[in-house]
């Protein structure tokens, strides 16, 4: 293992002369390499569709949900991987981005990190939106109850997901008005949130006779559980709470439902 937590944080990871460090480091070079290019093929193949009567604008959310993630993927990777290089360099060859001693800032790798780590939460889970929103609507053999809100929900996340990293950092010194802005735009993230969830409740009104009472149970749980998850999200999401929260089960049970 690397001994430094999978954050990789420095000092942490600048100091710890461990072979696994770099091997983690190259490995995730690697992974991203293959996600960004996973996402252009993604992107390419999707915005050529030229099927007759078939525009972009009138593809399910399952495929949107693809298109959505591969962008954040574009948007989020480069900085990651160039905060990787960043320590890899620290390591091994004397620079000095994050070394406090030598006017380095190693909570300039936290903002850089959860740029792409905060995303990330996203990148895992529109995937899922989209398979649920697909279930249900097939269930109910009807078009989602709200299938453009339900893209325009999709796309807000996607977009305010990139904007809200520093509410992992609360406890890292921020300033209050940073604070006031982090908690204030995480807790927007509820509105296209809630949105959705109500237009998988009205989908499942709509479920008349069905044969695989497993796939749909599996679905109603998915909500549910997502639900919680966003609640203890909500709450999390202001600084003064959140402090106060730091490092408990509390945080890791928000993970759990969300995910």
């Amino acid at each position: 293992g690397s001994g430094t937590g999978w954050t990789l944080y420095p000092p942490l990871s600048t100091s710890i002369l461990s072979i696994g460090i770099d091997l983690i480091i190259v490995g995730l070079l690697f992974a991203g390499i293959a996600s960004t290019l996973s996402s252009v093929n993604f992107i390419t193949t999707l915005t050529s569709i030229k099927v007759i009567g078939y525009m972009i604008d009138k593809l399910l959310p399952i495929v949107w949900s693809i298109i959505l993630t591969s962008f954040l993927l574009l948007v989020s990777l480069p900085v990651v991987t160039a905060v990787f290089l960043m320590v890899f360099l620290d390591r091994h060859y004397n620079t000095m981005f994050f070394e406090s001693s030598n006017s380095g800032d190693p909570v300039l790798y936290q903002h850089l990190f959860w740029f792409f780590g905060h995303p990330e939460v996203y990148i895992m889970i529109l995937p899922g939106f989209g398979i649920i929103s697909l279930l249900l609507s097939t269930f109910a053999t009807r078009e989602m109850f709200g299938n453009q809100t339900m893209i325009l929900a999709m796309g807000s996340i996607a977009l305010l997901g990139c904007l809200v990293w520093g509410h992992h950092m609360y406890t890292s010194g921020l300033e209050a008005d940073t604070r006031g802005y982090f908690t204030a735009v995480t807790i927007l993230i509820a509105l296209p949130t809630g949105n959705k969830v109500f237009n998988w409740v009205t989908t499942l009104q709509c479920l008349d006779g069905v044969k695989l009472i497993g796939l749909v149970f599996f679905a109603v749980l998915f909500v549910v559980n997502f639900v919680l998850g966003g609640v203890t999200g909500v709450i999390l999401g202001n600084a003064g709470v959140d402090v106060a929260l730091h490092d408990t089960v509390y945080v890791v049970g928000h993970f759990h439902f969300v995910l």
